[in-house]
């Protein structure tokens, strides 16, 4: 009998209901196909709506359903006219990864062919790196407690050897992992600002440390204003990047950019024993309720769980349907058919999704 596997999910605020809907249905359908796993689903209350109406904006009873959880699968959340006292925004998302130590937050880069990329792509390049940002500590480590006065302001950035270590570690083996599956040459690069910052030569220390345990995989620096301006000119170079909280939070935002979109950018916040699966987009409260939401990059991130509770638990069909869903929206971008407005189409977030689940069920 197949394995059942309990996903925690927050639907958000905005346009979260609206792409995790079709994200679950996509999901479950190819779970009931597929018979060799299964999934269920508890929806748990957070984010600005919800702290709004009572004051909480991660109820204790969902951070422990979630604990409990084999994966937990998070919608954008929150809203521009609902901040905490001290102006800050609403962000449940912050408080799982600090929670669960989810260190190592991945965003995946890839410009499929007939994409929708603003580069000019040399003939025969491609695109296929994945950003890793440090995701509990950082610049963003004093979030909600920093000094603030009438003269000046102040936050605290932090790296610790710990975090570092996990983060470092967990690089080399993804490039490995890349290279053995073969989109990735086995390279990982330390993206930091190490020419100017105690911290980040620090950083950079134990990135060295670490690399010098993976003879054979090789290694280099970038400082994080070069690698923005090589993102651009020559994407194609890079395999696994690995960087700081802020750092990863700008630059995963232009990888967005160079892939056509927040719409189709997922992501992944993992530790070593849970993870969080939520689309880099927010939550677009100008558009909720309109039907023209795309709901790409949330069903990306459902691939990306697939892909996790696949390895973590030895299921093969997991990782063959997280591939699936990859090929099936690569297909429907480059077809230029069932794409939402901010693709360029006319499709409304039930035709997008509707779309897709036609190409992947249409002969099973």
């Amino acid at each position: 009998m197949a394995a059942t596997y309990n996903v925690a999910v927050f639907e958000g605020d905005g346009i979260g209901p609206e792409i995790t809907a079709p994200t679950i249905e996509i999901l479950t359908a190819m779970a009931e196909i597929s018979s060799e796993y299964a999934f269920s689903f508890e929806h748990l209350p957070a984010g600005a709506a919800h702290y709004a109406k009572t004051g909480e904006s991660l109820p204790k009873a969902s951070l422990e359903a979630a604990r409990k959880a084999d994966a937990i699968l998070l919608s954008a959340m929150g809203l521009p006219d609902v901040r905490y006292a001290d102006g800050t925004e609403i962000s449940p998302q912050i408080e799982l990864r600090k929670a669960f130590n989810l260190f190592a937050g991945l965003r995946p880069v890839r410009i499929a062919e007939g994409g929708l990329t603003p580069l000019r792509m040399p003939k025969g390049k491609s695109v296929d790196f994945v950003l890793i940002r440090e995701s509990t500590e950082g610049l963003f480590f004093s979030q909600g407690i920093g000094e603030v006065s009438h003269g000046e302001a102040r936050e605290t950035l932090r790296i610790t050897r710990d975090v570092s270590e996990k983060l470092f570690a967990f690089a080399f083996n993804l490039a490995r992992a890349r290279k053995e599956q073969g989109p990735g040459r086995g390279n990982v690069t330390c993206v930091d600002k190490a020419n100017v910052f105690r911290a980040f030569a620090y950083f950079r220390d134990i990135f060295d440390a670490e690399a010098a345990r993976h003879p054979d995989l090789s290694f280099d620096h970038a400082y994080v204003d070069a690698t923005a301006l090589w993102m651009v000119q020559k994407p194609w170079m890079f395999d696994v990047l690995v960087t700081e909280n802020m750092f990863g939070d700008i630059l995963s935002d232009l990888g967005a950019g160079l892939m056509g979109g927040l719409g189709v950018a997922p992501s992944a916040d993992i530790g070593l024993h849970k993870a969080v699966f939520q689309p880099c987009h927010g939550s677009a409260p100008d558009i909720a309720g309109q039907g023209r939401a795309n709901p790409f990059a949330m069903i990306l991130s459902g691939a990306m769980m697939l892909d996790w509770l696949g390895l973590k638990h030895d299921v093969p069909a997991m990782c063959r349907d997280a591939a699936r869903l990859r090929d099936g929206i690569d297909a429907q971008i480059a077809a230029r058919r069932g794409l939402t407005a901010d693709l360029g189409g006319t499709s409304t977030t039930p035709q997008a999704s509707q779309g897709l689940a036609s190409m992947l069920f249409a002969r099973t």
